[in-house]
């Protein structure tokens, strides 16, 4: 194999999500805001642009157009150089129909495949929160030869029904054993009977052994058309997938502390605390890390302002993360997460809160443990998160965290 092969990067941002609804009422998964500037997808694209990955297709399908002209206006690259993200939506171009799965939908892309003629093909989600970079992962998919290798990483046991849960071969720790897709009777690790290993959902795979594995999963009526439910479990059988432990993954800028950090954002719940995460005194996920940048598109946009000096109208955040072209004015903001181009208008107060782009709070207004989507707007003196059974009744989603969303666009009243 060439000394620098040729990669493909593939990311499978066409997920629904619905456990995130509300907030995936009008987008998808990966086109979700996160941490006040970025979308969810922004962190699988930065990690294989600071990969050295630069050839890589989006596949989408649900509520596309957001994540699109996301993708489009931000991630712009060097076609000089033949570089380029490009969103590819679902086509038909094998049938009438949308894609099944995961496998299917690489396998109704493969002419994206054809046309660039990659070594290795890097297949990875587009909505989770982490850090990693793939040549490291690429190197051990090289050096152990195995056609398939899958990411995995520690997680409580009592998630194990969320994920595909690995075990490693007791011979040999570079190649899986076992794998089961969302078990409900997963036993603990031995070294710590209270984690299993858990698929990341990222794989790397040689580009003859990829396209023969979809092209006989697609012929088979009985198949899920899925990576997790199909494609790995059938190289497991073969002896033939290899493993990569996350813990060894040693991305630049990172401490011992953050080196593993991975999130499964897939409830609104785990998304906030998440979100939360981000705005304590020191962050299991460091945002600032600039050996390993975070890319996103805002620019243009003037400072966050603060205005109103008065005691009685002080115009102030504390333990926030603000945005570009935010204004506060004469309103407070405290342990929260304010997104661009959102106005806190004066004796309002925003807590424990996340809210998206162009959201404008009212005078006299309350927001406390709460999500406020995209255009929300609140009246003067009216509260959200105070009382759960009026926001109930008002139609808006209060979470068993107790989180209230308010969905987008929507005109919040006393």
């Amino acid at each position: 194999m060439a000394r620098n092969p040729k990669v493909l990067a593939i990311v499978l941002a066409g997920g629904e999500g619905k456990r995130l609804m509300p907030l995936t009422k009008d987008r998808a998964k990966p086109a979700v805001p996160f941490g006040g500037v970025y979308r969810l997808i922004d962190f699988s694209l930065s990690n294989l642009v600071n990969s050295g990955f630069l050839k890589i297709v989006v596949l989408t399908q649900y509520k596309s157009h957001s994540l699109d002209t996301h993708i489009s206006k931000t991630w712009r690259m060097s076609t000089l150089l033949g570089n380029y993200v490009a969103p590819v939506p679902a086509q038909q171009r094998v049938d009438k129909q949308w894609f099944l799965g995961s496998a299917d939908a690489i396998y109704q892309s493969m002419n994206l495949v054809d046309d660039e003629q990659p070594d290795y093909v890097v297949i990875t989600g587009a909505d989770n929160i982490f850090r990693m970079d793939f040549h490291q992962m690429l190197e051990r998919h090289m050096e152990t030869g195995f056609p398939l290798t899958l990411a995995g990483i520690r997680q409580p046991l009592s998630l194990a029904d969320q994920f595909g849960v690995i075990q490693a071969d007791p011979d040999d720790p570079n190649k899986i054993g076992a794998f089961v897709e969302k078990p409900k009777d997963a036993v603990g690790l031995a070294d710590s009977p209270g984690e299993v290993l858990a698929s990341m959902g990222t794989y790397i795979m040689t580009t003859k052994d990829m396209r023969d594995a979809v092209e006989r999963d697609a012929a088979d009526q009985e198949s899920k058309h899925d990576m997790g439910g199909s494609i790995v479990p059938w190289f497991v059988d073969q002896g033939a997938a290899g493993l990569y432990d996350f813990i060894d993954n040693d991305v630049a800028g990172s401490t011992d502390r953050d080196r593993d950090y991975w999130r499964d954002v897939g409830t609104v719940d785990a998304y906030y605390d998440a979100t939360m995460d981000l705005i304590s005194v020191t962050p299991v996920f460091n945002l600032y890390n600039r050996e390993w940048p975070l890319f996103t598109g805002y620019t243009g946009l003037p400072p966050a302002k603060f205005v109103y000096g008065h005691h009685e109208r002080l115009g102030h955040a504390l333990d926030s993360i603000v945005s570009p072209g935010v204004i506060v004015s004469g309103g407070e903001v405290v342990g929260s997460v304010i997104s661009p181009e959102c106005r806190i208008n004066s004796w309002s107060s925003v807590r424990n809160s996340v809210l998206f782009d162009d959201v404008m709070v009212g005078r006299n207004s309350t927001i406390n443990k709460a999500i406020l989507d995209k255009n929300v707007v609140v009246d003067e003196g009216a509260q959200v998160g105070i009382d759960h059974e009026h926001d109930r009744a008002r139609g808006f989603t209060v979470t068993e965290g107790g989180i209230t969303v308010v969905p987008k666009g929507v005109r919040v009243t006393r």
